[in-house]
C-alpha cells in the first residue's frame, strides 16, 4: 500500500493531521499535507479529509518478466564472534532441498569483518556459493547496516527467495529488508516447500496455534521467510566440498548504534533450544514449587534442561526463558519428557520434532499421547519419583 496526497485538492485544513494516531502527517511550508516515515497506512487520514485529497493505493504487482528475473535461493548465514549459529546449518539442509526443487543454486550470505574462513563450513553443509560482505560496519551486529547490506545485495543479484533464522538478529533486521524491498515476509515458519507453481510455500501457526497457515508471495520478490531454530534437521557436513566465494565491496553507512559490550545472561541455566534432553512441566504440576520434582528428574538424566508449557509460564510458575511452543522456543532434543502437559497445538509445534517423546499425564485422552512414543497414564507425582529412583539405581 502507498499513501497518495493530491496537492491540488488539498486545502490545508489540518483535519488529517489531527486524525493521524501516529503523528505521521503535518502541514509543510506551503500549507499542504505531507506524510513522514511514521505512516502505518491505517487510513484514518483518508476518512478525515473533506476534499478526498488523500488515498491509499495498492502498489502494482511486478510483471511476469520482472519476477522471472529473480533467481536463486539465499540463506542468511548468521554468525557472532566468528561462530555460525546452529540454525544456519538447519536452513542449509532445507535450503538444499528447496533449491534442488527450484532448479537453482543455493547461496549463503555472510556478513562480518574478517570471517571469510566460515565459507568452508557453509560449502561443506550444502552452499554452492557464498556472498561475503567484509566491512568494519558489520563487525558487531546492528540492524541498520545489516539491513542496508542485504538490500544492496538483493538489488545487485535479485534472488528469488531468502531464508533466515527467527533469531534475535533475524527478527530484527530481516523485516526492515522486506519493507525496503516492498516484498512479503512470513515470520516464524515451521514448514517450507515449493508448490506446483514454483512458489515458496511458507507454513506457520496462526490464531494462537489453532491452525497452520500456508502463505505465498506470488506478486513480489524476493520471497522471504524467517524460520524457527530446531524445526529442520541440520545438513550433514560433506568434508572437502567446494564452492564459489564472492567477496562483495559495499559502501555502507556507519552504524547509528555502537555495540560497547555484550553480556550473556542466564549462564547457569541450560537453554532448552540447545539441549539434548528436555524435561518439561505444565499445568498438571499444580504450583511452582513442584518444578523441583522435574529438576530432580533432569539431574538423574544427566543434566537435562527444564522446559515449560505456556500455561505454566502464564501462571508465573517459571520464567519465559523455559517456555516451549509457538510463543516460546522450538526444540529438537533426543529425548523430551512432558509432565502434566495436555498437548495443545501451541505446545506441540514447538517440540514434536524430538526424536523420542515421553508423556506423563493422568488423562488418558490428553492430546500429548497422540504424538508420544511412550505414554504413561498416571499421576506424575508418583511416576516421576519412581523414574528418579530407577535412574539412580542404574
Amino acid at each position: 500500500m502507498a499513501l497518495k496526497i493530491d496537492l491540488e485538492k488539498c486545502i490545508g485544513c489540518g483535519n488529517c493531521v489531527s486524525a493521524c494516531p501516529f503523528g505521521a502527517l503535518e502541514l509543510n511550508a506551503d500549507g499542504k499535507a505531507d506524510a513522514n516515515e511514521a505512516c502505518r497506512m491505517c487510513g484514518s487520514c483518508t476518512d478525515a479529509c473533506p476534499m478526498e485529497a488523500i488515498a491509499l493505493e495498492k502498489e502494482a504487482a511486478a510483471g511476469t518478466d520482472e519476477l522471472a528475473s529473480y533467481k536463486g535461493l539465499w540463506v542468511y548465514a548468521e554468525q557472532r564472534d566468528g561462530v555460525l549459529h546452529e540454525v544456519v546449518f538447519e536452513l542449509l539442509g532445507k535450503g538444499r532441498e528447496l533449491a534442488d526443487a527450484m532448479g537453482c543454486p543455493l547461496s549463503a550470505v555472510l556478513f562480518g569483518h574478517g570471517v571469510g574462513g566460515l565459507a568452508d563450513a557453509l560449502f561443506a553443509h550444502g552452499a554452492d556459493q557464498v556472498y561475503w560482505v567484509d566491512d568494519p560496519a558489520l563487525e558487531k551486529y546492528s540492524s541498520e547496516p545489516y539491513a542496508e547490506a542485504m538490500c544492496k545485495l538483493i538489488e545487485r543479484y535479485r534472488p528469488a527467495a531468502i531464508l533466515a533464522g527467527a533469531t534475535t538478529a533475524g527478527r530484527s533486521f530481516i523485516p526492515r529488508v522486506a519493507v525496503r524491498e516492498h516484498t512479503g515476509l512470513t515470520a516464524d515458519c515451521t514448514g517450507l516447500a515449493i508448490n506446483s507453481d514454483g512458489l515458496l510455500e511458507q507454513t506457520r501457526p496462526a490464531f494462537g496455534g489453532n491452525i497452520m497457515a500456508a502463505i505465498l508471495c506470488p506478486d513480489h520478490r524476493p520471497q522471504m521467510a524467517t524460520v524457527r531454530p530446531k524445526v529442520f534437521a541440520p545438513a550433514p557436513a560433506e568434508e572437502g566440498r567446494k564452492g564459489v566465494l564472492v567477496r562483495e565491496e559495499l559502501s555502507l553507512s556507519p552504524p547509528l548504534v555502537q555495540v560497547v559490550n555484550t553480556v550473556r545472561a542466564l549462564e547457569n541455566e541450560l537453554n532448552v533450544a540447545q539441549a539434548d534432553i528436555v524435561v518439561s512441566g505444565g499445568r498438571g504440576l499444580g504450583k511452582p514449587e513442584n518444578f523441583s520434582l522435574l529438576r530432580e528428574l533432569a539431574d538423574a538424566l544427566g543434566g537435562a534442561a527444564i522446559g515449560a508449557s505456556r500455561a505454566a509460564v502464564d501462571a508465573e510458575w517459571i520464567s519465559a526463558f523455559h517456555q516451549v511452543g509457538q510463543t516460546g522456543k522450538t526444540v529438537r532434543p533426543k529425548l523430551y519428557v512432558a509432565c502434566g502437559i495436555s498437548g495443545q497445538i501451541q505446545h506441540l509445534v514447538g517440540m514434536n520434532s524430538a526424536e523420542t517423546i515421553v508423556a506423563i499425564n493422568k488423562d488418558p485422552d490428553a492430546p500429548i499421547f497422540d504424538i508420544a512414543d511412550i505414554g504413561i497414564v498416571g499421576d506424575l507425582f508418583e511416576v516421576v519419583p519412581a523414574l528418579v529412583r530407577a535412574l539412580k539405581q542404574g
